[in-house]
């Protein structure tokens, strides 16, 4: 059997505790519509059709995975997480050596981005399958910004023309992703997302537009609002 042209892959790094949130629980495992917020999160990688495994990395002490509905799906599969987001993400990449391509795309999504919808999902994946690097979903900046000091005190208020706010799932090439990662590591280069590791190994991500409802849980708000978005996405 002829092996697909382009081939896709997801990893869902849930290593972190949230501590802005604040409880005793790690926030992808909050309680949302009767599921944890890593349930949400997972299904759409996991229902999609062109995504041959989700690469889920958890701590060592994990002791809440094992209530996911996702813990053993056979498409799913457990890797032990790092110290920083990077890490994760790179133990992620690793266990797919001598499986992934270095061409495959790579898709990283957080697991407390519970409402990631098909649509987008389809639109970056289509939108970028013949791109030289790869990219990020991401809406453009709609608020005043301001840059503050130490204190709060506001010193300028910064145009918001050309800034974006970048989402996940972000989309690079297996090895090229890989390399990024492990060069920002030597390098002891902080990198908060997959595209700024790209950005630092000289490459340009493309931005392509999502949906602003694709929101990340780090604050107790935040739960509730997924929860409207969820319910409105099933009514639609």
């Amino acid at each position: 059997m002829t092996r697909p042209a382009v081939r896709y892959w997801a990893v869902v790094p849930a290593a972190g505790v949230g501590r802005r949130m604040g409880g005793a629980v790690p926030k992808q495992y909050l309680t949302l519509q009767g599921r944890p917020v890593i349930d949400h999160s997972l299904r759409t990688l996991v229902e999609h059709p062109e995504i041959i495994r989700v690469i889920v990395v958890l701590s060592a002490s994990d002791s809440w995975w094992e209530k996911s509905a996702y813990a053993d799906h056979p498409r799913v599969q457990r890797v032990e997480g790092g110290r920083e987001r990077a890490d994760s993400v790179l133990n992620g990449l690793l266990a797919l050596q001598g499986e992934a391509d270095a061409n495959d795309w790579i898709l990283v999504h957080d697991a407390a981005r519970p409402c990631l919808q098909r649509t987008d999902l389809d639109k970056l994946m289509h939108s970028l399958r013949d791109h030289p690097v790869g990219g990020v979903l991401a809406i453009p900046l709609s608020d005043t910004i301001k840059r503050t000091d130490n204190a709060g005190a506001v010193l300028e208020t910064v145009s918001r023309d050309c800034l974006w706010r970048a989402f996940t799932p972000q989309m690079f090439r297996w090895a090229d992703l890989r390399r990024a990662l492990e060069r920002a590591r030597t390098d002891n280069q902080l990198v908060t997302d997959e595209a700024s590791a790209m950005e630092l190994a000289g490459e340009t991500p493309q931005l392509i537009e999502g949906r602003s409802d694709n929101i990340k849980i780090t604050r107790p708000e935040d739960l509730v609002l997924a929860g409207f978005y969820l319910e409105q996405n099933r009514s639609n």
